[in-house]
């Protein structure tokens, strides 16, 4: 209970802000709804830079309060980006690692904050004087304005919550660029070159074909392997946008000859008449 007294309040509530976000994103149920992206942007915008304000500067009287707010938000500005840049070149730029990054970059500073602030004499620790700003707040909610006052209050958090809004609704919205899908086959070495030109008549023949949905939903999607516009086999599956599919095919040439077509079709939801995507081989089948 006396470490619970001496922590930090400010530090708390950070730790359990980015403990709750952790949560919301990556509980599934939890991860479309609306107070995901609202724990989400102090997250970025303005924890990281406090965290480290925090840390650098453990003193009350380092400097005022809105220099350390102010400070906060350019200071995150800064470091998520620089945060970025480090796992682009390490593990890449996806959500787990930004999201893990970012939690233990502010679990770690808010350690630090209240190892170095808790080392102070108590009279000259940070301490955000919460009690003071809900007086404030409280005292000033209830002193009696003019309609004019009234008006022009009304109107700043009118602004103030449409601003909010605004910002909220672009970051929570999908970015649609143009939708298209990748359709590969790879070679024996696992590129997209060196193909067996040479097969033998009805032994199995195996090709790599790969599929890369960047149609920005859910995508039913159907290969097809023809020799000669005959279809040897087929294929179906389901892909999320940005998934990959990737497979090796096995089919059986039932003809022989040189110079013969070898198609692999690539076919969109229910449409199997004409081919979303196609590519071919042309191939030489021997006994």
């Amino acid at each position: 209970m006396l470490v619970y007294k001496k922590t930090p309040l400010d530090l708390l509530i950070i730790f359990i802000w980015i403990t709750i976000m952790l949560v919301f994103v990556k509980t599934p149920v939890l991860a479309g709804t609306f107070v995901r992206t609202a724990l989400a942007i102090p997250a970025v915008f303005f924890i990281p830079g406090y965290v480290l304000i925090a840390a650098l500067f453990p003193r009350n009287d380092d400097m005022g309060t809105v220099e350390r707010v102010a400070l906060s938000f350019g200071t995150s500005i800064a470091v998520v980006p620089l945060l970025g840049l480090l796992l682009n070149f390490t593990t890449g730029i996806e959500l787990n690692p930004i999201l893990i990054t970012l939690c233990l970059y502010t679990i770690i500073l808010v350690f630090i904050a209240a190892y170095r602030r808790m080392g102070l004499p108590e009279d000259v620790q940070l301490s955000i004087p919460f009690r003071r700003i809900y007086e404030t707040v409280n005292t000033e909610i209830k002193t009696p304005r003019s309609r004019k006052d009234m008006i022009l209050s009304l109107a700043l958090v009118f602004i103030i919550a449409f601003a909010a809004g605004m910002v909220l609704f672009v970051i929570s919205t999908t970015k649609t660029g143009e939708r298209f899908t990748e359709f590969y086959i790879l070679g024996p070495s696992g590129k997209a070159e060196n193909y067996s030109a040479n097969l033998k008549y009805n032994s199995p023949a195996t090709s790599t074909v790969g599929v890369v949905n960047h149609e920005y939903s859910f995508v039913n999607y159907t290969v097809q392997v023809a020799l000669n516009e005959k279809v040897l086999t087929f294929t179906r599956f389901t892909l999320s946008n940005n998934g990959t599919w990737e497979k090796n095919i096995t089919f059986i040439p039932d003809k022989e000859g040189d110079g013969m077509k070898l198609e692999f079709w690539l076919f969109k939801e229910d449409n199997l008449t004409v081919p979303y995507r196609e590519l071919q081989l042309w191939v030489n089948i021997t006994k």
